[in-house]
């Protein structure tokens, strides 16, 4: 989906990812989707790490695949198909809400460290309330005011 000549540059890559997509990109993060998207459960893609991405649009998690050399050759021999790039994609006017938990007890973050943890409440195709849960970041502060905030920014037309 996106050119591979970019991806030194930051820069191009968020400017190239608004472009395919037609959203601004309001915040992002690297994260872990642990659970709560129906076809990825369905076909077993739990704990793969992508981009977790609030945009103008909604919410989208990207997973861009790679393999390290001892998968690679795994891989060639078994004749498996290649891993591919997944994209989960949450239209702002089905989120319900969206929490970023972070352990704030400094006695249980040295005892005990965990990820902060976004949990995204929605509604799925069928009208019914689903809970998606990722792992985030330390640094993906804003995610989740940004998703609640995202009817606002795409209703002003801010772009």
């Amino acid at each position: 989906m996106f050119n591979r000549k970019n991806q030194t540059n930051p820069d191009n890559f968020w400017r190239e990812y608004e472009e395919k997509t037609g959203e601004q990109v309001l915040a992002r993060s690297l994260g872990q989707y642990i659970s709560g998207w129906e076809e990825f459960d369905r076909q077993g893609w739990k704990a793969i790490w992508g981009l977790v991405i609030a945009t103008s649009g909604g919410f989208r998690f990207h997973h861009f695949p790679h393999m390290g050399w001892i998968e690679a050759l795994t891989h060639l021999n078994s004749g498996a198909e290649p891993p591919k790039e997944k994209t989960l994609f949450l239209p702002r006017d089905k989120i319900i809400s969206a929490k970023l938990i972070k352990e704030t007890r400094w006695w249980k973050k040295l005892l005990t460290p965990s990820t902060p943890r976004l949990v995204i409440c929605y509604h799925d195709d069928a009208g019914e309330e689903r809970t998606m849960v990722l792992e985030t970041e330390y640094k993906s502060e804003g995610l989740a005011e940004k998703l609640s905030l995202a009817d606002s920014v795409a209703d002003s037309g801010e772009n």
